[in-house]
């Protein structure tokens, strides 16, 4: 089969196109013949061998934490999962695997892919959904009556926070550049343009109750975030740790995604029931995945991209 693999970390050029064994799934394991994975930031992190010691991960790797696709072929002992069932997953930070015409995953992190979304657009569901449903509903717990600031809201994962936010009855502010804005306001949002930190909260009338950020920052920058959260509140980062303000009893906390199939299935009938809209920017074939990489490290890469390989 086709698939992209690294042998060692370092830049894009490490990636290379290869022709490999196709796959058998164990016990507990299911085969998928995969439509499409999904670039994500993480992939470039892993790739550079950043996360090695945090995330130890044997060589050679095929990226590809999402997969759209459909189940071919059942290991020992798997139910509830039948051959011809068109499913999404997060692949376990530590495994990868969707970057290949076929992929094995675990059969209980698998979810049943939305019926209203083309199978290769579903990968662009499972991380960023995932770390969206983990910022703002496991760790903010948004509800009703709240007030939100989604800062990098027009990303993957920021998009999604905005609707599960709204959804959950929060008013959100979603702060991101001028391109978004109608996409945002469409979602139910309140818009502004790029945060300026140092204007202070009054100035996007804040503080908030929950202060959600997905935009790289200096730590002085990340520190300014903190007078944006209210009394009791909490800020959640998954671009570096905002300080808490204990006297204030602001709490902060970060995102750590990982698989979690309750959670993708409580997404896909978002999907599903027109409560959740993904925001798929470009569709690019799998011998292209080494130049994703480079415009993602160079700065060009437009949005959520998915990679299709079917």
């Amino acid at each position: 089969m086709k698939a992209i693999r690294y042998h060692e970390f370092g830049s894009t050029e490490v990636l290379r196109h290869e022709e490999v064994e196709r796959p058998t799934p164990g016990p507990g394991e299911v085969l998928i013949e995969v439509a499409a994975t999904s670039f994500n930031p993480v992939d470039d992190h892993i790739r550079l061998g950043v996360l090695a010691e945090m995330i130890p991960t044997a060589l050679p790797i095929t990226p590809g934490l999402d997969v759209a696709g459909t189940v071919v072929e059942l290991g020992e002992g798997v139910s509830g999962v039948e051959v011809g069932d068109r499913v999404v997953a997060m692949s376990p930070l530590d495994t990868h695997g969707g970057a290949a015409e076929f992929a094995v995953l675990a059969a209980d992190l698998v979810t049943p892919a939305p019926r209203t979304l083309d199978l290769a657009d579903a990968a662009a569901l499972p991380l960023a959904g995932l770390a969206a449903m983990q910022a703002a509903v496991e760790l903010a717990e948004v509800r009703a009556g709240q007030t939100v600031l989604v800062n990098g809201a027009g990303g993957a994962v920021g998009s999604i926070v905005v609707q599960l936010a709204v959804d959950a009855g929060a008013t959100v502010t979603a702060v991101d550049a001028p391109q978004h804005a109608e996409r945002l306001r469409g979602y139910g949002a309140q818009v502004t343009g790029p945060l300026d930190l140092d204007a202070g909260p009054a100035a996007v009338s804040g503080p908030f109750d929950v202060v959600v950020n997905h935009v790289r920052l200096a730590p002085e920058g990340l520190a300014q975030l903190t007078a944006y959260v209210a009394d009791g509140g909490i800020a959640v980062s998954s671009a570096g740790a905002v300080p808490a303000d204990e006297a204030r009893g602001v709490r902060t906390a970060g995102v750590w995604v990982g698989p979690n199939a309750a959670h993708l299935a409580d997404l896909v009938a978002r999907v599903d029931s027109g409560r959740l809209a993904l925001h798929v920017v470009d569709r690019r074939p799998l011998a292209e995945l080494p130049a994703v990489h480079e415009d993602a490290s160079n700065g060009r890469l437009p949005g959520k991209t998915v990679i299709v390989v079917g």
